[in-house]
């Protein structure tokens, strides 16, 4: 990967980056990056999410798992856009542990989700990660996270 990254990073993009598709893909863009440090990322909340119809029919709330699952995707996307890497064989990064998860407020459709992580540190392929969800300034969710890189 180059050493510069446009922003905003689009879908297509993040594909590239990310082995999740739909319906389990929730990163939308990413427009902000400071490489090896941070990451802003966005995910849109549409009423067509297929969690929405059963969680909870007639008052959809996106499920707190999955807004963690939204920040370690948005993680994923800081690791492989701050990759110096040309290699088409780079590791894949697993949710390897969540720790201080705090959930302040619900995520409903046509809510914009912010997505800020924040490396800590990476050490011998693991990398601990802040992250917080952020919908119209507020904060609604928060955590730690663990992510662990293996060769596929």
């Amino acid at each position: 990967m180059s050493d510069t990254v446009n922003l905003p990073v689009n879908v297509e993009h993040i594909q590239e980056l990310l082995p999740h598709r739909y319906p389990f893909l929730l990163v939308d863009r990413v427009i902000e990056l400071e490489p090896g440090e941070r990451v802003v990322a966005i995910k849109n909340v549409t009423i067509n999410e297929p969690f929405f119809q059963g969680h909870f029919p007639n008052h959809p709330v996106m499920p707190g798992v999955l807004v963690i699952e939204a920040m370690a995707q948005a993680a994923g996307t800081l690791i492989m856009l701050s990759s110096k890497s040309d290699s088409d064989t780079k590791p894949l990064f697993y949710l390897a542990k969540i720790d201080k998860a705090r959930f302040a407020a619900k995520v409903v459709p046509g809510d914009q989700l912010r997505l800020e992580v924040r490396l800590k540190r990476m050490l011998r392929g693991m990398g601990l990660f802040e992250a917080r969800a952020v919908v119209d300034g507020n904060e609604v969710a928060s955590c730690e996270l663990m992510c662990a890189g293996r060769a596929e």
